[in-house]
Order: structure tokens, then sequence, then C-alpha cells
């Protein structure tokens, strides 16, 4: 039982009657004074109390680590003692913040859900609440239940607004790390800095990476990214965003269903055309497929009529008169050194046909065979190489590749074939 200080009677005058009760104000001070007194003294007390019923009353209290425990602790105590405080002299709630959270290390937030702490203020409420008889006495308990659901109206308050500063804090945090994440993978970084700060984001797609490249759009509303992580998070297994200037980029892990889920994103880029690259094997080794894809962002101007999105590998005739040498030694290895290697005299048969207006006929009579042969071995081609000789666009990608493979004949001896048969790393074989 909590100890009161001593309650009197009202003392009656010589003449044996009663005196006459002061103003009801002056009642109500001296009750208030008598309460206050009551829970300065109890303070120990009910701080031993609560702790006992966090212990009981909540399960993952106990399961806390002693320095998690040890803080909560403090936190119920702080509130107790700030109470007895507010109730003393009620006014301006907006230290409760700093007087009951200051204590606790800003770590506590990231530990402990904000429902969490709503339950814990609810037990010290309700353990407060309870001892109220043994705090004031009758005409006073009415008045000290109001001010301890009021204040821990407050406490809750200031507790939401600790966690929603945390969150913000997290928030921009989370954001600039994202962007160094995005800005070292573009610049080809690679090191064990790169990895922890990918790490630290809770990456966790061991898939493979997509690049998408498109504009941003001109004045995206507040809730763009929110809509555009949303949209992702329905189509891959792990996005980052970074918007750079006018640029929009989205590096995604593990994204399913690659035709259709590019189809969806497009209408969330601005005008201009978008680009796709990669696969990469992983986020650490995206950065030659965003570099890929940023050349072919930029040469895909030359292109007006190109599919949006489109893939960094069709337009590497584009990207070689732009000055990409990466683009004029894929399309080498891609194209140039598997038909090189190819017998049937499949690369004089694609130059002829290419040479020759495209005329099967007179690729035909040039190469002293029957029509039926050129189309046999145009097929092949296309077996071979992944494109399609027959189809415009696709005729020029080949004949530039003939154009960039005797210009690097020169420099290096034809090598094995570096794709597969039957498949190239362009539009068909990524989508």
């Amino acid at each position: 039982m909590i100890v009161q200080p001593d309650r009197a009677a009202p003392r009656a005058h010589a003449g044996g009657a009663a005196a006459t009760s002061s103003p009801a104000p002056a009642v109500d001070e001296r009750g208030r004074a008598r309460t206050l007194e009551t829970l300065r003294s109890n303070i120990g007390t009910l701080s031993t109390v609560t702790l006992r019923r966090l212990d009981s009353a909540l399960p993952w209290y106990r399961h806390l680590r002693p320095d998690e425990r040890s803080a909560l602790g403090l936190v119920a105590q702080k509130g107790i003692a700030s109470f007895v405080s507010w109730y003393e002299k009620p006014g301006n709630p907006a230290w409760v913040m700093s007087d009951v959270f200051g204590t606790a290390p800003t770590e506590l937030t990231r530990s402990i859900s904000l429902q969490k702490a709503l339950q814990l203020i609810r037990i010290v409420v309700d353990t407060v609440e309870q001892q109220v008889p043994d705090l004031a006495s009758e005409p006073e308990q009415p008045a000290l239940r109001e001010a301890v659901l009021r204040y821990s109206r407050e406490v809750a308050f200031a507790a939401a607004d600790v966690y929603a500063r945390a969150a913000e804090s997290r928030g921009s945090w989370d954001s600039r790390l994202e962007a160094l994440v995005v800005d070292g993978i573009l610049r080809g970084e690679s090191s064990d800095s790169l990895r922890s700060r990918i790490a630290a984001l809770g990456w966790s797609s061991k898939a493979e990476v997509i690049i998408v490249v498109g504009g941003a759009p001109p004045d995206p509303h507040p809730a763009f990214l929110s809509t555009l992580r949303r949209t992702t998070t329905r189509l891959a297994e792990d996005t980052l965003v970074g918007i750079q200037s006018d640029r929009l980029v989205l590096l995604l892990g593990g994204l399913r269903d690659r035709e259709s889920a590019l189809t969806k994103l497009a209408p969330l880029f601005g005008d201009g055309p978008i680009v796709h690259a990669g696969p990469a094997a992983s986020l650490v080794e995206a950065g030659p497929a965003a570099q890929a894809a940023f050349s072919a962002l930029t040469a895909a101007r030359a292109w007006p009529d190109a599919p949006r999105p489109v893939a960094a590998d069709d337009l590497w005739p584009e990207r070689l008169m732009a000055g990409d040498d990466d683009a004029g030694r894929a399309l080498v290895r891609a194209i140039y050194r598997p038909l090189t290697s190819a017998s049937n005299g499949l690369l004089e048969t694609l130059s002829a046909y290419l040479s020759l207006g495209h005329s099967l006929e007179a690729t035909a009579r040039n190469l002293f065979v029957h029509t039926n042969t050129v189309r046999y071995r145009l097929r092949k081609v296309t077996d071979v190489t992944g494109w399609d000789p027959l189809v415009p666009r696709e005729a020029f990608v080949l004949q530039t590749a003939l154009v960039a493979g005797r210009l690097s004949a020169g420099d290096a001896a034809p090598g094995p074939p570096a794709a597969t048969p039957g498949a190239r790393p362009g539009r068909r074989a990524a989508l």
C-alpha cells in the first residue's frame, strides 16, 4: 500500500461547532498540494510496479537485450517523474518529448516499433491509474485520473513525433545512400565500400540486374517516387532508383517477365527514348551495362523509329557512330567473328546480298548458286548471329558489323565466336 499523508477532518472551534469550510478553490488547491506531495514521495514505488508490469505483460520486453531493457525502463521512469512535474505546473507539453524520450538512444527506434512503444505507454498509464485511489483522496481522484489521461495523450503524441523524426531521418539517409550507390555503379566502381553500401540499403536479390534509363518527368508530383517504387515492387525483387538531372535510372534485380514489365514502366518516364541494358550478373557488376545504357540513350536520337523501350544492343550501329568503341567490339564479337568461323560461305553470301541491294537473284548470279541456296545461307546467318538480313533494320546492323569487323581485322585475328548460335544479347534474346 502506498503511504499517504494524514488527511485529518476539519477541527472544531472552542465552541464545539465545526469550522466553516473554506471557499471551494482553496479546498481544491490544498487537495492538489496533498496529492502532489504523495506523488513525489511515491515515484520510486510507481516505477518499480511499472517495471514489474512491463516484464509480466509484454513478452517482447522480456526478450530484449539488457541495454534495450534498461533504456526502455529509463523511459518509463522518466515518464512517471515528468508526470509529477507536469501535474504540478500543467502547461505547454512541448517539453515532454525531450524530457521523456531524451534519455533513449536513437537506435531504440530501430529495434522497438511504434506499436510496441505505445504498448509500453499504455502499461505505464494503466499502472498509475490503478494507483489513483492510494495517491489521492476521493474528492481529488477524478482530477488526478483526468490528469493521467491528458498526460498520456501528450506522451503518445511525443512518441509518435520521435518515431516520425527517426523515419524521416532514415528516409533522407537512405535516399542519399541510394544516390551514392547508383552513382558508384554508373561510374563502374567495384569496391568493398560499394558492396557495404549496397548491403546497408538492404538489397537482397541474387538474380540478374537490368538497367533502365530514360527521361525523368519534367515536374514529378510529390508521390512520384512512391508510385514508382510501388510499381517496381510488383515487377522485380529489388529496385534502386536514381534521378540525375533530367534522367531517371532504374536498377532492377530479379525482373519478372521482362518485356511486359518494361512496357508497364514506360509511362512513368518522361518524354524521349527509354533504353534498357543487361542483364548483369549482380549489382556490383552492373557498371558496364549501365554505361551501355547511357551510351545508347545518347545515340537513340539517330533512330527516330526505335521502339520505346529499346535494348541498348539494338543500338549498336548508332552507338558505334557516336564514338562508343564498346559497341564496335560487341558487333565484332557477336556477329562478325561467328560469321567468319562459320562454314558454307555465310560471310561471303551476306556481304554480296547487302552490297547488291538486298536482291536474292543478283546475289545468286554473283555467287553462281541457286536462289534457294542464298535463302538457305541467309537463314543460317540468322541462326548464327540472331539478326535477320531480310529485315531492313537488322540488315543495317549486320552491315555495320561487317564494316566494324573488316576495320578490326588488321588489329587481331578472328577468334572463336563469343555468342551462342541462335541467340544474340540484344532484343530477341533479352525479351
